[in-house]
């Protein structure tokens, strides 16, 4: 649980790396770049230690598929409520193949 709990927390501030620059268009790019870059380094302080404390349960491959589906989760949430865009349709079904790749990823072969 608290490497879930580590990655959710890491992929909001990652979200804001990565796309919180968008509501600024008029910021010059190099100050994006600069506060974009702060924000990743909050973002390895989790994701570093959610990773190192996951490995022991799940293998790399199974944190990387978490880490994909926490990362879609949270754009989502992040898409509408900050950046004030539509989840449409087909967006959905695309995300919920990618989560489907989960079945397959964690079950036991």
């Amino acid at each position: 649980m608290r490497t879930i709990i580590l990655l959710t927390i890491s992929n909001i501030f990652m979200t804001f790396a990565w796309y919180g620059h968008l509501k600024y268009k008029s910021t010059v790019l190099w100050k994006a770049v600069l506060v974009s870059w702060l924000i990743a380094f909050i973002e390895y302080c989790f994701q570093v230690p959610a990773n190192r404390i996951g490995h022991a349960h799940y293998s790399a491959a199974q944190l990387k598929t978490m880490q994909e589906v926490i990362t879609l989760l949270v754009f989502c949430v992040f898409s509408i409520l900050y950046l004030n865009e539509d989840l449409k349709w087909n967006y959905i079904v695309g995300f919920l193949m990618i989560i489907g790749a989960v079945f397959f990823v964690f079950k036991k072969w």
